[in-house]
């Protein structure tokens, strides 16, 4: 019977438990706190595999964005599964792909949105209502659903030194000046726990890709600035192919102090954001099969690479 739970909404509660049930029951994954968030929940990072190729897979840097954390999840565990059985994922085989690469994954960038958004932060206490109170700040922004930030009202994917001061500038334009539940971008870049780990986290990897994941729209976003990454297009193109999304240009509104942004502009490698599924967030549960399935070639093209 499977770990992961892909029919129920995922709180930062869950995903903790769901990571060290898969490394217990997965000798090949290892599990290494980051973190802890502003109300003591854990970010964690959940790993496997031996190869030269280090990639980092990312998810729920927004909090109604959850839907993409069992993405992470599932894809790990059908993985090492498969590699048990001498099986095959996405057409490959599992044990090739482990020894291929070395998998780095945060499943969860942001416990304490999530839990919000899910439910998982009763109402009365003090995280929810610290939310309240900020999100009152916005009264046309849907409390919980529209909820995007951390509970301390920053958007943790903007909160990266890679043109802050314009993220700043669009934010303020658009009225977002003060902490609440979106597009806040904080006092100065890297200041939450959070951003802070996983930029950290980044670094000591020096991975070869990123994946981002977000939702929702179906598009791929692969550029910042004019930043030339060698093959970057090539396998956003290979990544549209096998999810059926399109690979886009980041919006100008959207262009900057992004995890992906950043990462762009530090390794010169590439990185992407990838928004799944169609809708409006957070997405119903329903649709995590299809995207699941839209999304497992990408992941497991991303763990390769290209042929050379």
């Amino acid at each position: 019977m499977p770990i992961v739970k892909t029919n129920v909404p995922m709180t930062a509660g869950l995903c903790h438990d769901t990571i060290l049930a898969l490394a217990q029951r997965y000798p090949a994954m290892s599990v290494r706190e980051l973190t802890t968030s502003a109300f003591g929940q854990p970010v964690e990072a959940l790993s496997m595999g031996e190869g030269e190729r280090k990639v980092l897979f990312t998810a729920a840097h927004h909090a109604n964005e959850w839907i993409t954390t069992p993405v992470i999840l599932k894809f790990m565990e059908e993985l090492a599964q498969a590699a048990e059985d001498d099986g095959r994922l996405y057409g490959v085989s599992a044990r090739t792909i482990l020894r291929a690469a070395s998998i780095y994954t945060v499943p969860m960038v942001n416990p304490d949105g999530v839990d919000l958004v899910t439910g998982g932060i009763q109402p009365g206490s003090l995280a929810y209502v610290t939310a309240q109170t900020l999100a009152a700040n916005y009264p046309q922004i849907p409390f919980p659903d529209g909820w995007k930030a951390n509970l301390l009202g920053v958007d943790l994917n903007l909160q990266y030194p890679a043109g802050w001061l314009q993220a700043r500038e669009i934010k303020f334009a658009q009225g977002f000046t003060k902490p609440g539940p979106r597009d806040y971008v904080g006092r100065a870049p890297l200041n939450q726990r959070e951003s802070i780990a996983l930029a950290a986290y980044t670094e000591e990897l020096d991975p070869a890709l990123m994946l981002a994941y977000h939702t929702q729209g179906e598009v791929i976003y692969w550029q910042f600035q004019d930043y030339q990454v060698p093959g970057a297009r090539a396998l956003g193109e290979e990544f549209a192919r096998a999810s059926g999304y399109t690979l886009a240009d980041t919006p100008y509104e959207s262009s900057f102090a992004g995890y992906k942004d950043w990462f762009i502009q530090t390794f010169r490698r590439p990185g992407y954001t990838i928004e799944a599924g169609a809708g409006e967030n957070p997405l119903p549960i329903d649709q995590f099969d299809e995207i699941y399935r839209d999304n497992l070639g990408i992941l497991v093209t991303a763990a390769l690479g290209l042929p050379e």
